[in-house]
């Protein structure tokens, strides 16, 4: 029945649903988490008292939030303490993006359309950011040190993009085919082992469950932490430094 409705509406607006892949799922999937969480934070804080000591979640959230301004302050300085809600944001999604391959589920971070989305913000914050600083000037690096490195100035403003988008999505995706590489060879070992004394289906998923988890731990938490710190930096780095007056910062 639900299958009826999606060709319908398919049909009816023209739209084709198989350009829906797993990974993009999952992101929209985690996008409303976020959202969630955040809705929730503001719920517990709007009538917060502000005199009294936080506990359990809210103190979680406070924690969060001053470590995450204070990394934002000591990398971008002081003029640009809003940021800290985007970093904030950012590092939920990318963080919830890996952490979901645990259930099973395909990570959005393996898709290169979700990272090149994520680089394509950052690139647009470091020229929204450098003209904002510059003024006109901005457009004087096009043609610096000759107006003749025009053409090759043009190609490497796009560095930074590829760069980063490039760094998320080669990680997982590297760490989501070893582990299919890691389950498809265990499932070999294990119906080899005990395929002669049950179905082959149950035989081939005795052997995995002991060995993954240590590579789940690696690959998706480990791995997931440090890439969402990765990112950030980066973002805070690139965006700050086309400041021209770092001394103000």
């Amino acid at each position: 029945m639900m299958f009826n409705y999606f060709l319908a509406f398919e049909n009816f607006f023209k739209f084709d649903f198989k350009y829906f892949t797993g990974e993009n799922l999952i992101s929209y999937l985690v996008m409303f988490i976020v959202i969630i969480l955040a809705f929730i934070i503001y719920f517990v804080f709007r009538k917060k008292d502000p005199t009294k000591p936080e506990k359990g979640f809210a103190m979680i959230v406070c924690f969060m939030v001053e470590k995450l301004d204070g990394m934002v302050e000591d990398i971008m300085g002081k003029k640009y303490q809003g940021f800290g809600g985007y970093v904030l944001g950012l590092a939920l999604y990318i963080g919830l993006s890996f952490f979901v391959s645990l259930m099973g589920l395909p990570g959005p971070m393996s898709n290169l359309g979700n990272t090149f989305a994520m680089g394509l913000w950052t690139f647009i914050l470091i020229h929204a950011n450098a003209i904002r600083a510059n003024h006109w000037k901005y457009f004087k690096r096009y043609i610096d040190p000759s107006p003749i490195m025009l053409p090759i100035n043009l190609l490497s403003m796009w560095a930074p993009l590829l760069s980063i988008s490039l760094r998320i999505f080669g990680n997982a995706l590297s760490g989501f085919t070893l582990m299919a590489i890691v389950y498809w060879a265990l499932g070999k070992v294990s119906y080899m082992i005990f395929g002669g004394i049950m179905a082959a289906g149950p035989a081939s998923i005795i052997v995995a469950p002991l060995i993954t988890p240590v590579l789940h731990a690696y690959f998706d938490v480990f791995s997931g932490v440090i890439q969402t710190l990765i990112f950030m930096m980066l973002t805070m780095i690139q965006v700050a430094q086309e400041d021209p007056d770092p001394a103000l910062a």
